[in-house]
């Protein structure tokens, strides 16, 4: 019988941003159940909107035992879930994510960019807010095609709902779990684009964190994986 594999989107992503990945896994292995966050598509009204509050959603919906992969935002929260719920899970997959900022003046100025942020989106469309969020510079090199795919996605969404996302979920509001990171005790795969530097700097210090972690570093691709790289991240599945 398949095994349940929860999927978790990145920020003003939905579950539909996992379309591409769902497509190439091994259905006689997995069976996907891709997850609205929430402030995020059809979840966009659920309150509140805060990382415990995310971790408990993921709790409910999964069955027993799953794997869990999560992406970006996705794998914050899947950290939370891994450190809540580790009993439930079979295999942990982190991709293009951290577990958080720990420089207290880093994480202060992020908190407040990203307030201002949230304030400006309460009064964007979804088209103006999809021109800002994907300008971003860590998305620069998406290709035209999965650009478009990409969104069509982000337009799902509120921008009113992302502000309180931004406000509850934000990498400026996250108390950092980098000092918990030895305390996973799941198979762990942690997945990074080669074109996103950052990340990939990031994933190599949670693979050495996580006790038996895996590192696998896509060619050619950046911080988007799921969208660029799906076949590549449903490998890294499983």
């Amino acid at each position: 019988m398949p095994e349940t594999v929860v999927l978790l989107h990145g920020f003003a992503g939905t579950r539909r941003a996992w379309d591409a990945v769902v497509g190439r896994l091994d259905a006689e292995r997995y069976c996907p159940l891709a997850l609205d966050l929430r402030g995020h598509g059809d979840r966009r009204d659920a309150r509140p909107v805060t990382f415990a509050d995310c971790a408990a959603d993921v709790a409910a919906a999964a069955p027993a035992r799953f794997t869990l992969c999560g992406y970006s935002l996705g794998g914050r929260v899947a950290v939370h879930v891994a450190l809540e719920h580790a009993p439930r899970l079979t295999r942990l997959v982190l991709a293009a994510t951290t577990a958080g900022i720990e420089d207290p003046a880093e994480r202060s100025a992020r908190r407040a960019a990203d307030e201002a942020l949230a304030t400006w989106a309460e009064g964007a469309s979804a088209a103006v807010f999809a021109d800002r969020w994907m300008a971003q510079p860590v998305f620069a090199g998406t290709p035209p095609a999965v650009a478009a795919r990409w969104r069509e996605d982000l337009e799902r969404n509120d921008p009113r709902a992302l502000a309180a996302a931004l406000r509850g979920l934000g990498a400026g509001v996250m108390e950092p779990l980098w000092d918990r990171l030895g305390e996973i005790d799941v198979p762990t795969t942690v997945v990074a684009g080669a074109r996103d530097a950052r990340y990939v700097a990031l994933g190599e210090r949670l693979a050495a964190a996580i006790p038996g972690a895996r590192l696998v570093v896509v060619p050619g691709a950046g911080h988007g994986l799921p969208r660029e790289a799906p076949g590549e991240l449903a490998a890294a599945i499983g």
